[in-house]
């Protein structure tokens, strides 16, 4: 059963009584000390000042706040404040003792009272303080602070006021902070770290280091990575200075700070070109990237932002986020619908004079479309083709279309139909050169913490405690941050001339092993292996997913060219005229009519994508319902 705690006004009443005891006690003794006479009896004057000097102290401890602070999380502050009020009460001895004319009381008397009142009022108030500081360190998980700098200063006074950690060192790079002692804790250096792990049972290191660049973040984080301890970080300084977080908001290390990069600054101009008092409409604005799109849209002063999706709970979600964020003078409509209704978004476009558009909705997760192929090549192709016609014909001026690099030598059908619908606009921009809308497409690789990122699946499974499932030793992936990448898709869209295809930037591949290691490692825990039987969390190889590859490429060919920012190229990829384009389009609606997924794969195999399946039979998941069910029949007749 818990401990039931005092009311604060009891509280309160026990503090007061206490110094009705220590005031009066501490000026006998004073006095006493001084004659030397034990016990010292005191007269009728001398008991005026008892009485006076001790209700004027309490009044005056009343006014600085002494019982309003609670003890046990008493800081320097409260310690300044007793000393006050003790100098203070010293004064009004020395006052009263003049007023009363009280010859037994020497005039030394208040500077000799003062060192026995803060003795006992201090004291006190120091005992109970000690005494619950002793108890809560007894459940306090004991931390190391990485960065002595003010946040980490700042970071180690709110720590210490909670129950949950106890600071024990701070940790730093700067030689000059080396062996110095902050608000009582020693500063060491780094690599010293693992020695006081056994030694002090650390638990958890907390970087304080909100405006460190994320180049230096991630080499302490590696460095960190490989010790048995949690490692979690505060807010970074622009949400610390909004007041949208606060110092003591400990998180889980970003995925972004382990794979991330320093960013580069945008360009305000590229950013304008296509936003800036423009109504923009962005397809599959409930998704990872089309809902960052519109957060960064909204940022830089559209006229009106339409958003459009197929989900009603996503648009719902999305919209109600932006409302709180909207900048007075922005209209925002939100409208359900979905990419494949030619006629639908035409009307939204020509209603709203629509003036630029992101086509972000799509079908992204491999194995799904895999296993689902008509629905992704209506979504994904037909739904690019009927967006784009309907901007033309609405003379939108700008549409970007976010493509993927798996669209570069595709082994699966999600990547085959991106890379025919980055055709089926390189073919509208050919066909309507030099009038209307200027089409374009950027190619980038996963983003982190989008809906199908391996990062939310092997947080889950960390904190399930495992198994983390990585389909194979060898996978390698290309990550961006999704507001990284969103920024740079509109300043790509801002480059378009007609037909462009623009590849991101995406820094170096990653292993997928390595990042769930590391992120098993940073989460406090150990891998579980041949290495190490003993571990936490086993590290489980399922195999390749259909249509899966094991590296990807943002590339077809090497005909690549820098354009004015630093992290955008343009490709010059192989394209089909229109003509072709509209053929084989009108064969793939057959073919999906049909429900014929054989004859829509050989149209994507004859289609100029690059597309070469890793399986020889589709892995429709009806379609080979269908097949089993014939096939069923067939034996049957014989």
């Amino acid at each position: 059963m818990a401990k039931k705690e005092l009311s604060k006004n009891f509280k309160q009443f026990l503090m007061i009584l206490a110094d009705l005891v220590w005031l009066p006690l501490s000026l006998w003794l004073a006095i006493s000390l001084r004659w030397g006479e034990q016990p010292y009896h005191t007269d009728y004057q001398e008991l005026i000042v008892y009485i006076l000097n001790t209700l004027f102290s309490v009044v005056v401890f009343l006014k600085l706040g002494l019982y309003r602070a609670v003890i046990r999380f008493m800081g320097i502050e409260a310690f300044l404040a007793v000393i006050k009020g003790i100098s203070i009460s010293a004064l009004i001895v020395g006052t009263l003792v003049f007023l009363t004319r009280a010859d037994g009381i020497p005039r030394s008397i208040p500077f000799i009272y003062w060192g026995i009142a803060l003795f006992f009022v201090g004291g006190s108030r120091f005992i109970i303080w000690f005494y619950y500081q002793s108890l809560l360190k007894k459940d306090k998980e004991k931390v190391a602070i990485y960065g002595a700098g003010d946040a980490g200063r700042q970071l180690l006074t709110a720590l210490r006021q909670g129950s949950e950690y106890e600071p024990v060192l701070f940790l730093d790079d700067n030689r000059k902070l080396k062996g110095q002692v902050i608000n009582g804790l020693k500063v060491y250096r780094p690599h010293h770290l693992e020695k006081f792990i056994q030694q002090e049972g650390i638990k958890q290191v907390l970087l304080a280091m909100p405006s460190i660049a994320i180049h230096q973040k991630r080499k302490i984080i590696a460095d960190l990575e490989p010790l048995p301890v949690q490692v979690k970080t505060i807010p970074v300084l622009a949400d610390i200075v909004s007041g949208k977080a606060k110092i003591a908001e400990l998180r889980e290390v970003d995925i972004q700070d382990l794979l991330g990069r320093d960013s580069v600054a945008p360009d305000n101009q590229l950013f304008d070109k296509c936003i800036k008092n423009k109504v923009v409409f962005v397809s599959g604005a409930g998704g990872s990237i089309g809902s960052e799109l519109c957060r960064q849209i909204i940022k830089h002063q559209p006229r009106h932002l339409v958003l459009f999706e197929l989900s009603e709970y996503a648009l719902y979600s999305i919209e109600q986020e932006l409302k709180k964020i909207l900048p007075e003078g922005i209209q925002m409509t939100a409208l359900l619908g979905s990419v494949q209704d030619k006629k639908r978004l035409q009307s939204i476009f020509m209603v709203y004079g629509v003036q630029t558009v992101y086509h972000a909705a799509a079908y992204k997760h491999v194995p799904i479309v895999e296993e689902n192929i008509v629905e992704g090549i209506r979504n994904n192709i037909f739904g690019t083709y009927r967006a784009a016609e309907a901007a033309f014909d609405s003379g939108v001026e700008t549409f970007v279309l976010i493509s993927t690099d798996k669209a570069v030598r595709p082994t699966n059908v999600m990547g085959a139909t991106k890379r025919f619908s980055e055709m089926v606009l390189q073919a509208l921009a050919d066909r309507h050169t030099m009038q209307g809308t200027r089409f374009c497409m950027v190619r980038f690789g996963n983003v982190l913490g989008s809906s199908g990122s391996v990062v939310p699946l092997f947080k889950k499974q960390i904190k399930q405690g495992g198994p983390v499932t990585v389909t194979h030793p060898d996978i390698v992936r290309y990550f961006m941050t999704i507001p990284e990448a969103t920024q740079l898709v509109i300043q790509a869209g801002a480059l378009g001339q007609g037909g462009d295809v623009f590849v991101l930037d995406m820094g170096e591949p990653v292993k997928i092993a390595d990042l769930a290691r590391k992120m098993i490692h940073l989460s406090g825990y150990e891998v579980k292996d041949e290495n190490n039987p003993n571990g936490d969390i086993e590290l489980v190889y399922t195999g390749l997913r259909p249509g899966e590859k094991l590296y990807e490429e943002l590339l077809i060919g090497d005909n690549v060219t820098g354009t004015q920012h630093p992290r955008i190229m343009r490709a010059q990829e192989k394209m089909l005229s229109y003509d072709t384009i509209h053929r084989k389009m009108q064969l793939l609606d057959e073919a999906c009519n049909d429900f014929n997924i054989a004859w829509v794969r050989e149209i994507l195999l004859e289609s100029e994508t690059g597309y070469v399946p890793d399986k020889e039979q589709p892995v429709d998941l009806l379609w080979c319902e269908l097949k089993k069910k014939e096939n069923n029949v067939i034996k049957a007749q014989f």
